[in-house]
């Protein structure tokens, strides 16, 4: 019989509970770097708290439904985590295969004429608006910054898209371009620290005669939704 001693090596022996708390560790930090950086989120209610007023969300818009709102398609850690090159993005308007896997967005700072709504009639220039905002961010990747979330569930969010100038904020777009005012109402109203800018805007695109404001009488959102109350 060999003469040397061999060491009984047990679960409680220093080697095996520095392994296991190594292992522990670097399993518990990946999935916190998981949820943290590539967890995509599909509603309103999945987003952090720690989001709003700090972070931005990245993703691609699906749908634009209205003139002020959009759905977007969280694209957790962009072209990093392969999406468009090894995962691909969802195609625009798919609303059956996209149900309940986007967040609804809504432009802050801004209100857009209203279109036809349980039997009302669309207000003036609810369509135009609509089809510029279209045009401007439809099937585009943006990045959102949570403000608030408002009474309908929607994320309201400040929104940047890349165009060959530069980072754009839609929401001054929209009003520079006379196709949204400055949001008037007091609930869910947020600016992120803008709305001197976006009155400024606004001034200056109704001085033109830009957009909505070519019209000899102007009902704002606000004004037109109390008028067919």
């Amino acid at each position: 019989m060999d003469n040397k001693r061999h060491e009984e090596i047990s679960f409680f022996h220093p080697k095996i509970i520095i392994g296991t708390c190594i292992l522990t560790g670097t399993i518990l930090g990946s999935y916190k770097f998981y949820s943290t950086n590539f967890r995509r989120i599909s509603s309103s209610s999945q987003i952090p708290q720690k989001y709003f007023h700090r972070q931005f969300i990245y993703g691609k818009v699906t749908s634009v439904g209205d003139g002020d709102n959009f759905h977007l398609f969280h694209l957790p850690g962009g072209r990093l985590a392969g999406w468009h090159w090894l995962r691909l993005t969802p195609k625009v308007n798919d609303f059956k295969k996209l149900k309940k896997k986007t967040i609804h967005v809504r432009l802050c700072g801004v209100d857009a004429p209203e279109r036809s709504h349980f039997g009302k009639p669309s207000q003036p220039f609810s369509e135009e608006a609509l089809e510029w905002l279209r045009y401007y961010i439809l099937g585009k990747n943006v990045w959102v910054k949570p403000l608030s979330i408002d009474q309908y569930q929607r994320v309201v969010g400040k929104v940047l898209v890349w165009k060959f100038t530069g980072w754009k904020d839609v929401s001054e777009q929209m009003i520079k371009n006379g196709v949204a005012i400055v949001y008037e109402g007091k609930a869910s109203a947020e600016f992120d620290g803008k709305e001197q800018v976006y009155r400024e805007l606004e001034a200056e695109a109704k001085k033109k005669k830009k957009g909505l404001w070519f019209q000899k009488l102007v009902l704002t959102p606000g004004q037109y939704k109390k008028f067919y109350k």
